[in-house]
C-alpha cells in the first residue's frame, strides 16, 4: 500500500505558487482593462445596461407653487446611464407631465425658481398611483427637485 505524506514544507511550497498564479491573472486583467480607453468602456457599459434593463415604465411629474422659471426633467431619451434632459421655460403651474422611462433610468424633475419675493415650489414623482418622491423649497433661489430610484430596480 502506497501512502503520500504531505509535510508542512510541501504545503507551504504550493500555496505561494497558487497565490502567484492568482496575482498574475489579476494583473493581466487590470492591464488589459487599462489598455481600453475609459470612454469606450463607459460606452460599452451604457449599451450593456440599456440592453439588459430595457423594461419600460411610466411616471408622472408634477410641479406646483409660484414663480417657477424653468423645469428640467428626464423625458425618456438618451441612455440609462446618461438620460436626455428636457426643459420647459416659463411653465404654467400647476405643471404635469407623464413620461415613459426604461430600465435603471432614474425619474427626475428639477424646477428652478428665482424670485426676490420668495418662491414656493413643490415637485412630486408618481409611479402607478403612488408618490415615490416629493420635495419642496422656498426662498429667493430655489433649485432642487425630485430624483428617485428607478422603480424597476427597487
Amino acid at each position: 500500500m502506497k501512502r503520500t505524506i504531505r509535510t508542512a514544507r510541501t504545503t507551504r511550497a504550493t500555496r505561494p505558487m497558487g497565490a502567484a498564479a492568482h496575482a498574475l491573472a489579476i494583473a493581466g486583467l487590470v492591464l488589459g482593462l487599462g489598455a481600453c480607453s475609459a470612454e469606450s468602456v463607459d460606452e460599452a457599459v451604457g449599451k450593456a445596461v440599456d440592453t439588459t434593463a430595457d423594461e419600460k415604465y411610466e411616471v408622472t411629474y408634477e410641479v406646483t407653487g409660484k414663480s417657477v422659471d424653468e423645469i428640467t426633467y428626464h423625458g425618456g431619451g438618451g441612455e440609462a446611464m446618461e438620460p436626455k434632459l428636457e426643459t420647459v421655460t416659463s411653465p404654467t403651474l400647476p405643471w404635469k407631465k407623464t413620461v415613459e422611462l426604461r430600465g435603471i433610468m432614474p425619474p427626475a424633475v428639477m424646477p428652478l425658481a428665482v424670485d426676490a419675493a420668495g418662491a414656493d415650489v413643490t415637485c412630486t414623482i408618481t409611479y402607478k398611483g403612488k408618490v415615490i418622491k416629493e420635495a419642496n423649497g422656498e426662498g429667493m433661489l430655489t433649485a432642487g427637485g425630485c430624483v428617485a430610484v428607478s422603480p424597476i430596480v427597487g
